[in-house]
């Protein structure tokens, strides 16, 4: 049974950092697209960023250069490094996988399996 479990969630202040992991069990995601995810209130999920063993990588525009996604196989772990945090970036955040490739957008039907989320609140 797959399981993605999201976590590293909490409260900064806007410049601050957050560095957010997901542990995936039930497969290996060295097989599967792995993408984040986020969801402000009010508003639709949208995808953030996207990776893959075949070595794409995607972001939104929106975070470009100021995070970064990384996967540990070993661990069979997906990291979000935020840096430069935004009062604009609070959401849920959510982990995502899905089998082969990933695509060049990280469009939310695409995926599969889907984590519980944890809350990113950045204060201004």
């Amino acid at each position: 049974q797959v399981q993605l479990v999201e976590s590293g969630g909490g409260s900064v202040q806007a410049g601050g950092s957050l560095r957010l992991s997901c542990a995936a069990s039930g497969y290996t995601i060295a097989s599967y697209c792995m993408g984040w995810f986020r969801q402000a209130p009010g508003k639709e999920r949208e995808g953030v960023a996207s990776i893959d063993s075949y070595g794409s990588i995607n972001y939104v525009e929106s975070v470009k250069g100021r995070f970064t996604i990384s996967a540990d196989n070993a661990k069979n772990t997906l990291y979000l490094q935020m840096n430069s945090l935004k009062p604009e970036d609070t959401a849920m955040y959510y982990c995502a996988a899905r089998p082969g490739f990933c695509y060049d957008y990280p469009y939310e039907y695409d995926y599969n399996y889907w984590g519980q989320g944890t809350q990113v609140t950045v204060s201004s």
